[in-house]
């Protein structure tokens, strides 16, 4: 399948390894071609992997990664046009954490909406799917590093079509289906976001990054 990564941190280079580890074509974008972290990654991967701007990304992808920071994600996806984003699924991991008070961030949209929401709406015609913002980007495509992988991952999205799909890209990561737990519509996307919160201070005490959510009864 060819995916599109929009974003060259870890959260991007990290989905993008593990995708080609899994046979995909993916190509790598970012504000412009030229991205160094964009070219590097294809050179990583000359046969699998390529880069470009977001809108030549968004353009090549059947699937498309949302791993831009959350405070630049709507724009990256203007950048990305609404027409190479229309009728695809969008797998949105981003969150809309706020550093302009300095550490530990604060949530710069809350309570009643979600940048989640907010994509949604700004791109009616594309299936926003949420999943993966609540854990460190080693476990996403590596579940099994902890607990035998029997910890928990979330999902949410209008569309159950879109949903099923990105439950079997999660699967094909290594999340037993038993795990990926499905909250509903775009809204159960605030819940998820504000644990975000809570994850950073948990990661500030324990100083590692390595742990996840698992729900017991």
């Amino acid at each position: 399948m060819k995916i599109a990564i929009l974003g060259t941190g870890n959260v991007g280079h990290t989905i993008g390894s593990k995708l080609i580890v899994l046979g995909h074509q993916v190509m790598m974008g970012s504000r412009t071609s030229k991205n160094e972290k964009a070219l590097a990654f294809a050179a990583e991967h000359p046969n699998e992997a390529s880069a470009g701007n977001f809108a030549d990304a968004a353009a090549f992808g059947e699937i498309i990664f949302n791993c831009t920071s959350g405070a630049g994600s709507l724009e990256a996806l203007k950048l990305a046009g609404a027409q190479h984003l229309k009728a695809k699924i969008l797998i949105d991991l981003s969150n809309p954490l706020d550093f302009s008070n300095g550490n530990p961030p604060s949530l710069s949209i809350v309570n009643t909406n979600s940048l989640g929401e907010e994509i949604q709406k700004q791109f009616p015609e594309t299936n926003v799917v949420k999943t993966l913002n609540t854990m460190w980007c080693g476990l996403m495509v590596n579940p099994g590093l902890i607990a035998g992988g029997d910890h928990h991952v979330f999902v949410c999205g209008n569309d159950n079509t879109a949903k099923s799909k990105v439950k079997d890209l999660l699967k094909s990561f290594g999340w037993m289906e038993k795990n990926i737990l499905d909250l509903g519509d775009i809204s159960a996307a605030r819940g998820t976001e504000m644990y975000l919160p809570l994850w950073l201070r948990i990661w500030g005490a324990t100083k590692n990054g390595a742990f996840n959510l698992k729900l017991v009864s």
